[in-house]
């Protein structure tokens, strides 16, 4: 018997991602706005809206309408004020000039137009765990220490996996980049996460893009040793990797221990 492995499934697009992205934002969310809501409400509405039990394009059959996102807005949340349409023009400008497309001229667009919010990315399989991590990040978005999290309700396309962003005001700021992410690690999230400024999104900047930028620029991993091994063969194009108090920063080749007194920064030893 001649075994004829299954065809490997096409990638998907930067495009494709882009246009899912864009219907998804387009369609309702369920919100739970904690700047007007009582607290008392939390409880009940996140056991009805569990991520893993809501579906993405609902059920005509029984009237429910599809659902773009599941968010918690913290009590201190300010939506951005960046000027995304002149960021968009300055796009198409960039792209029909000579300049090359690189992080460094996409954060100068983000800059010049005040686009700076960022968030971390946790993919994880539906189900349980996936809605105890949005259970996680979700009360601490409600206790005010992280600004915005969503979630992505339940998919059959997506391969069984969905997405938890949990968001910070300033990409460009790595401090509160880290903080963001010890909040989020203080929460109990021990899955691998990725960190995407919004500017990507906003030009349509995902996997597989014509111009192979990497669409995350940093990355945190959950190590339980309590002491940090020498780190070997990281080769993440650029960014951060957590291993219990040790950021190895991948772009300035500096290695940061986070210690009681504070941050104390050396020679970066990956090899």
């Amino acid at each position: 018997t001649i075994y004829n492995p299954p065809p490997v499934p096409t990638p998907l697009s930067a495009e494709t991602y882009a246009a899912e992205a864009m219907a998804a934002d387009m369609d309702p969310w369920i919100v739970f706005d904690s700047r007007n809501t009582p607290r008392s409400e939390f409880d009940g509405w996140l056991e009805s809206n569990r991520p893993s039990q809501v579906y993405r394009f609902g059920d005509e059959d029984n009237g429910v309408s599809s659902v773009g996102w599941i968010a918690v807005v913290g009590p201190n949340h300010c939506p951005s004020t960046g000027d995304v349409t002149g960021l968009q023009e300055s796009w198409d400008k960039l792209l029909a000039s000579s300049r090359p497309v690189t992080f460094q001229t996409v954060k100068e667009l983000a800059l010049n137009h005040g686009v700076l919010s960022g968030k971390w990315l946790m993919h994880l399989a539906s189900g349980f765990k996936l809605d105890h991590a949005w259970e996680c990040v979700a009360r601490a978005a409600l206790e005010g220490k992280i600004s915005l999290v969503k979630v992505s309700p339940y998919n059959p396309k997506a391969e069984g996996k969905q997405v938890i962003c949990a968001y910070n005001q300033n990409f460009t700021d790595e401090g509160e980049v880290v903080r963001l992410d010890s909040f989020i690690r203080a929460t109990g999230v021990k899955c691998p996460l990725s960190y995407k400024p919004d500017v990507y999104t906003y030009l349509g900047i995902y996997r597989n893009n014509r111009w192979k930028l990497c669409p995350t620029i940093y990355e945190s991993k959950f190590d339980l040793e309590c002491v940090p091994r020498r780190l070997v063969g990281c080769l993440f194009p650029h960014g951060l990797i957590l291993r219990r108090g040790l950021w190895v920063n991948l772009k300035t080749g500096l290695i940061q221990s986070m210690f009681w007194q504070g941050i104390v920064s050396g020679i970066c030893l990956v090899t």
